[in-house]
């Protein structure tokens, strides 16, 4: 089968589009036919050899998958061959970059039926993030206020999407590129911070501050101010440590995303009954994943990719 590999680490041109042997699935595991595998920034930082999660080389990049189960492996129970299913597959695994991957039983799921199958790829692990950012760590409940800085990302739109379906009142910045696409997400107030500064704008305190971009502990540390007495600042940027206020009742949670089949069962549900939408802005083929990589580094991806491998 073709997959993309890359056998030491280093730039977008370690990675090697070339034949391997189909994987076997174990005990516990299923084989997976790929329909579509998204791409993850943190593709990129293992590859390059920034993030610390153990990997054996050569490896095979995208922990998000959708496809067709082709062989259960034993013990393999509620599954079936020939079933649509999506998941949150373990990073340190080989992962869907292949038109074969072997996956955890228990990390997937139904794959929605409302769209097609290789868009589903875009919704595990950024929809369990904005999931168990908002719900989990940050406790959100209907009434409460929410700040989502970096709305205008992949996390982001789900974060807004899921943060209004809860009844809470959404602040979200954007920038003039991703503006519309977050103000049919939802958002209540729209903060444009290429042109306007968030502390000025954000002047009622929120209960919740979701942080998923790019920031520094000054501004970070700043924009944690405009939280409530007894509010949460969570964030999926563990590079800048996540403020809290003790004194204040204010605590901090940093999230790392985990695999949690029931939270996307609950998405997929959600996807189905039309009340979360899976927005998808390219697809590429499989052998172009190299490029994609390279685009990615210099800042010129946009939105959520699905890789799409090629059929056989």
């Amino acid at each position: 089968m073709k997959a993309v590999r890359f056998h030491q680490t280093g730039g977008p041109e370690v990675l090697r589009y070339e034949d391997v042997d189909q994987p076997v699935p174990g005990p516990g595991e299923v084989l997976v036919r790929v329909a579509g595998s998204a791409y993850n920034p943190a593709d990129g930082g293992m590859r390059g050899g920034f993030l610390p999660i153990p990997i054996t080389m050569p490896h095979t990049p995208g922990y998000d998958v959708s496809g067709t189960i082709e062989a259960l492996g034993q013990g393999v129970d509620g599954l079936t061959v020939g079933q649509d299913v999506v998941g949150f597959i373990p990073m340190t695994a080989n992962g869907s970059a292949a038109q074969h991957v072997v996956a955890p039983a228990d990390a997937l799921v139904t794959a929605p039926t409302s769209i097609p199958l290789a868009d589903a790829a875009g919704l595990p692990s950024v929809g369990l993030t904005a999931w168990q950012a908002l719900f989990e760590a940050g406790r959100l409940e209907a009434g409460q206020r929410v700040l989502i800085n970096g709305a205008g990302g992949p996390v982001g739109g789900y974060a807004v999407q899921l943060a209004k379906r809860a009844g809470a009142h959404v602040v979200a910045t954007a920038s003039p590129r991703s503006k519309d696409s977050v103000q049919s997400a939802g958002a209540d107030e729209i903060v444009d911070h290429t042109t306007t500064s968030l502390l000025d704008a954000v002047t009622e305190p929120v209960d919740v501050l979701l942080n998923l971009a790019p920031v520094t502990p000054e501004s970070f540390a700043a924009l944690a101010t405009r939280v409530r007495d007894g509010g949460v600042v969570v964030s999926t940027t563990p590079r800048v440590e996540t403020p809290s206020d003790e004194a204040r009742g204010v605590r901090a949670e940093t999230v790392y995303v985990h695999p949690d089949a029931d939270a996307l069962s609950q998405l997929v549900r959600l996807v189905d009954d039309g009340e979360l939408r899976v927005e998808i802005a390219q697809h590429v083929p499989l052998s172009e994943l190299p490029e994609l990589h390279r685009k990615a580094e210099a800042g010129q991806v946009h939105g959520k990719v699905v890789v799409v491998p090629p059929a056989g």
